[in-house]
């Protein structure tokens, strides 16, 4: 059994518990009571007539099944406020427990410590009881792997109730059907991570041709293997419009200057 077979195995029993019936009418009531959202999918795009610089998604995180255990100790308002200072344009925040060390609580602590900035909650979304559990904590945007949703009738409900919600989608793909699939849902976000999900392998050379298919239209946004502004410059050239980094931002011990040197960059349109 792979690690992402794994970890949704983990997430069915965590779904069975959020739809016993009083969890569920909670969180639904709570998702539509939930204020309007900061705006996601416009935070990664540049003003009109502006140089268009590179958008970082800055990444709260304190463990992953491939490097183990990253910063366990790590304060999340601590943390996402330096993310914030150095410009990052969102946040992202891991709530799995078993596999990242994360919590729903860490995201409420992020929404708290940074109530103007949009927040992605990055998890292994496969139920739309998990999308009203998102809003009803504070997140503005929602990550959609497509490696875990191969149901395309799935998918386009949970896409279909993100946008009810008044929120947005960060659709990952990993490889070029992934991408050729994204790019049938007409999505406004893809993001397109190095990460090879069976051996774990980085290849920043697959993003680079895999956004070279990405029309202006959809925001790109590369994942992964970014360790440093060499990789986020690499990354502005090759065409995106943003990228997530996490690991190297929570090993780092000044995040604000790392954020701030990324978003200096300025970014090549795509073709």
């Amino acid at each position: 059994m792979s690690v992402l077979e794994e970890i949704l195995v983990a997430k069915r029993d965590e779904v069975t518990v959020l739809h016993q019936p009083t969890t569920r009418s909670v969180l639904q009531k709570a998702a539509l009571a939930a204020p309007p959202a900061q705006g996601f999918a416009a935070s990664l795009r540049p003003p009109e007539l502006t140089e268009p610089h590179l958008r970082v998604i800055a990444e709260f995180k304190r463990r992953s099944p491939s490097r183990g255990d990253i910063a366990l100790d790590l304060d999340v308002a601590a943390t996402v406020s330096k993310y914030v200072s150095g410009g990052a344009s969102a946040l992202s925040v891991l709530t799995d427990g078993p596999f990242f060390g994360g919590s729903a609580r860490d995201l409420q602590n992020a929404r708290l410590a940074a109530p103007q900035t949009p927040i992605l909650r990055k998890d292994f979304v496969i139920d739309p009881i998990q999308v009203y559990e998102s809003v009803a904590l504070g997140a503005d945007a929602i990550l959609l792997i497509l490696a875990a949703l191969p149901d395309d009738a799935l998918l386009i409900d949970l896409l279909t109730l993100v946008g009810e919600l008044g929120r947005d989608a960060l659709v990952e793909v990993h490889n070029r059907e992934e991408l050729d699939r994204a790019k049938q849902l007409e999505v406004s976000v893809i993001g397109i991570n190095a990460r090879n999900l069976i051996t774990f392998s980085e290849d920043l050379d697959l993003s680079e041709q895999l956004v070279s298919d990405l029309p202006m239209s959809i925001t790109a946004v590369a994942e992964s293997a970014i360790k440093n502004p060499d990789d986020a410059r690499r990354m502005g050239n090759a065409g995106f419009d943003a990228i997530l980094v996490g690991e190297a931002l929570v090993k780092n011990s000044n995040p604000e200057s790392l954020v701030k040197d990324m978003t200096s960059i300025v970014i090549q349109p795509r073709d």
